[in-house]
């Protein structure tokens, strides 16, 4: 329901047909797609972890911070990821304003890529920019048109990291911190930075993802072992959107029932 490109109840079908006995639903800044997901899994003996990947921003640098089992009706939470879409939303359309200066790009061909309910962004730019033609695919609309060095870049509102740990915390929710070593200049995280969410309730770093630098990995683990946080592994599946397949990387079982032993929020869809 945000930057994928298959629909929930598609996405349960995949996982059954990979074989996989878990997955968890994390799309950005949005909660519209667990109904849908929750009804599709009834009966495969699939367990569905709700979640949601919340936008937050430190500095110039865009943190991703994946919450589960929160309570999707907390009152704050529904405020901030309500004023987050909204400021992806108006930042698409100024983005969109200059790109059509230099391609031939309409606000409708960004709207056609989208879902309702969802949480409208680049990655939907990007697919319009395919649709038109004017790159191969999306990582080849990142690496040159959305590049954030490139003069169609805008940033958006989105709370700090901290701020996101606290909230999703109060809402019952178990923070995990996304894909945090990767080559992008946009995640970087200090260790004394790592050690503020920690006392606020960081749960988690996700290790085991693609774009983690093999370095980076191992300083993850070393944090992990320092702070008694739970490693996890993703394959951050966007459908044809991105090159990651299905269950490329997983979360061992003791990760995982340290992060459903935290959810107070709302509980793993499984029948």
């Amino acid at each position: 329901m945000s930057d994928g490109t298959e629909t929930p109840a598609e996405l349960i079908g995949a996982a059954v047909s990979a074989g996989l006995g878990t997955v968890a639903l994390t799309d950005h800044d949005s909660t519209a797609g667990w109904a849908e997901a929750a009804a599709a899994a009834s009966g495969t003996g699939l367990m569905l972890v709700p979640g949601m990947e919340l936008s937050t921003n430190q500095g110039q640098a865009s943190v991703h911070m994946l919450a589960y089992l929160f309570d999707p009706d907390d009152a704050t939470i529904m405020r901030e990821t309500a004023r987050i879409r909204d400021g992806r939303l108006h930042r698409a359309e100024r983005i969109v304003e200059r790109i059509a200066r230099d391609y031939a790009i309409t606000w409708d061909d960004v709207l056609a890529q989208s879902s309702d309910g969802g949480s409208l962004g680049r990655p939907h730019i990007a697919d319009a920019l395919v649709a038109r033609g004017h790159v191969v695919d999306r990582s080849a609309a990142f690496a040159s048109i959305l590049h954030w060095q490139g003069g169609y870049y805008e940033k958006y509102y989105a709370p700090s990291p901290l701020e996101g740990v606290r909230m999703i915390v109060a809402a019952g929710g178990v923070p995990v911190l996304a894909h945090p070593a990767t080559h992008d200049k946009y995640r970087p995280m200090d260790d004394g930075t790592i050690a503020q969410l920690v006392d606020a309730g960081l749960v988690g770093l996700e290790v085991d993802h693609r774009d983690n630098t093999e370095i980076g990995k191992d300083r993850l683990r070393a944090l992990a072992a320092r702070f008694g946080l739970v490693l996890t592994g993703a394959s951050d599946y966007h459908g044809t959107g991105k090159p990651n397949r299905l269950g490329e990387n997983t979360t061992s079982p003791a990760a995982l029932e340290r992060i459903l032993a935290a959810g107070t929020g709302s509980a793993p869809f499984y029948s």
